[in-house]
């Protein structure tokens, strides 16, 4: 069944209605998703509040694997590694269309290299048992650059080539959203949580939102409140209790994306310590090439980050020092920013050390905070917090049901191009075949046609060229120039089937181009 996203519905749904949700969840990233997808698979009346569009933060901007973390198990977290790798199956069990094995190699330098790491991922492997992924192996230098032909073969005396898994982030967001609608969930974008409500016990009791489209405001009642906002979280937190202490420390992470052929292949790369002591991988991904990621402490988050100059060069530099073509700040087509929201549990300085393991907390009047984890991860932090919410507000539930609920879209053909879209692409082609003028692609440089921004406005909740470009498709983290030139079309298309007029669209026009400051790798770099 596809499930029309509908904003219109939801906002009506959530001004309507009376009685009290049991639950209401802010933050629409893959978190508070995956919360409402839980509690409403469990038969709980659950809403759903994002202040921007679902996935704009952290959630859109991950390096795309879905993986027990090599560089935890370096560091010693089995725990962390092996959850990991459990939800690793789950998710590509639930969501075939949209999470695959791929081969990673490390290149080694030595045979001390070759056997340490060798060793390494059999443990890997072990942690890992019972599952449907490939097993590690170790290869010859011969081997690895006939698989890798853009590698440096001075730097590969041999190689280790291991499993993980890989996926679309937004795509499988949208999914997760619509599963959760489809179990009975209320989701609104470009809600904000103004306030929150409590009772004259001081306990909390619900939110009071305003449509940031119309100004209206109105009050939601909840028998438990979720605070899923990512790096945001304390901000709601200081809602609660202005006096709070900050849970989270902000690190940012960018990542450089590159035509495919200075990584040609189908498998990716993995390299286990760089001069900073991070890991760095280089991803083929909707045919191109994504480099990253870097780890810098920031002040505090924000919604819209931006890669500084040393960490574009650290990689560019990494990059050059594997690859036979040494890429250039000129052929790197886009950049994105992602911030990780860091539990604090120490007073290192290193956000490296820091907590990835998530973390709920109950403050005093039962506000509910979950924060912390990772994409792969997300599907048990939802059943913890769920857990957590059914105790909090003594509410009559079944128990967690996503262990094995299929994602909406589910289907193990992956054989077309557009197989990203699961099942819901023969609805996409149907509606090609209904209006032919939408069967036309949009740029040369960009496998995207009119009919998928359509689809993202009628039926996953897209309103601005942003959400059409960089979360529904995945367009802006691609080609920056290719969106530039398409963003008129775009802009069009999205006010026919919204009803807005001529200056609505140069409204957004000039929104979408101060977007692009923090994408354009020439602007960037000036």
């Amino acid at each position: 069944m596809t499930v029309q996203l509908d904003r219109q519905a939801s906002l009506e749904q959530i001004t309507n209605r009376c009685k009290p949700w049991d639950l209401a969840v802010i933050g629409g990233g893959a978190t508070g998703v995956s919360i409402a997808m839980d509690a409403a698979s469990r038969g709980l009346d659950t809403v759903l509040l994002e202040r921007f569009d679902f996935g704009s933060g952290t959630s859109s901007r991950s390096t795309k694997l879905v993986h027990g973390g090599v560089r935890y198990l370096k560091q010693g977290n089995i725990t962390l590694v092996r959850d990991a790798l459990r939800e690793r199956t789950l998710l590509k069990n639930n969501a075939p269309h949209l999470v695959q094995d791929r081969a990673f190699l490390i290149p080694c330098k030595s045979v001390w290299e070759w056997m340490f790491y060798g060793i390494g991922l059999k443990l890997y492997d072990f942690l890992a048992a019972n599952n449907n992924f490939r097993r590690s192996r170790r290869v010859s230098s011969k081997f690895a650059l006939e698989h890798s032909p853009g590698l440096k073969p001075e730097r590969v005396w041999g190689g280790v080539v291991y499993h993980d898994g890989q996926f679309d982030d937004t795509r499988l967001l949208i999914n997760m959203l619509q599963t959760a609608a489809e179990c009975g969930a209320c989701a609104a974008n470009y809600v904000n949580v103004d306030r929150l409500l409590k009772n004259d016990q001081g306990r909390i009791r619900g939110v009071t939102v305003t449509d940031t489209e119309t100004g209206k405001s109105h009050d939601v009642l909840a028998k438990t409140v979720v605070n899923a906002a990512g790096p945001f979280c304390d901000e709601v937190r200081q809602l609660d209790d202005p006096g709070s202490e900050a849970m989270v420390a902000a690190s940012q992470g960018i990542h450089l994306v590159l035509p495919i052929d200075f990584f040609p292949g189908n498998n990716a790369m993995i390299v286990p310590k760089t001069s900073d002591g991070r890991v760095i991988f280089i991803v083929p991904w909707h045919g191109h090439a994504v480099v990253g990621t870097t780890d810098t402490a920031i002040p505090k988050a924000v919604p819209e980050p931006t890669p500084q100059r040393d960490e574009i060069q650290f990689l560019l530099d990494t990059a050059a020092q594997y690859l036979t073509r040494s890429p250039t700040i000129d052929d790197v087509q886009s950049i994105f920013t992602g911030i990780r929201p860091l539990v604090k549990g120490d007073k290192s300085s290193r956000t490296a050390s820091l907590s990835r393991d998530h973390v709920i907390r109950v403050s005093d009047t039962g506000l509910i905070t979950i924060t912390g984890g990772k994409w792969t991860t997300v599907r048990k932090m939802a059943e913890d917090c769920v857990d957590r919410a059914i105790e909090v507000g003594a509410i009559p539930a079944s128990e967690c049901k996503t262990h094995d609920l299929a994602i909406h879209g589910a289907t193990s053909d992956t054989s077309k191009t557009r197989s990203f879209y699961g099942t819901d692409l023969q609805d996409i082609e149907k509606l090609e075949r209904d209006e032919p003028e939408l069967d036309e692609r949009l740029d040369d440089a960009l496998p995207i046609l009119k009919s998928e921004i359509v689809w993202a406005v009628r039926r996953e909740m897209a309103r601005t060229i942003e959400d059409a470009l960089g979360r529904r498709t995945r367009a802006l983290f691609l080609n920056v120039a290719a969106c530039q030139r398409i963003a008129p079309t775009v802009a069009k298309l999205l006010a026919q089937e919204l009803r807005r007029d001529e200056s609505w669209i140069d409204d957004q026009l000039k929104l979408f181009d101060k977007v692009l400051d923090h994408y354009d790798p020439k602007r960037l770099m000036k």
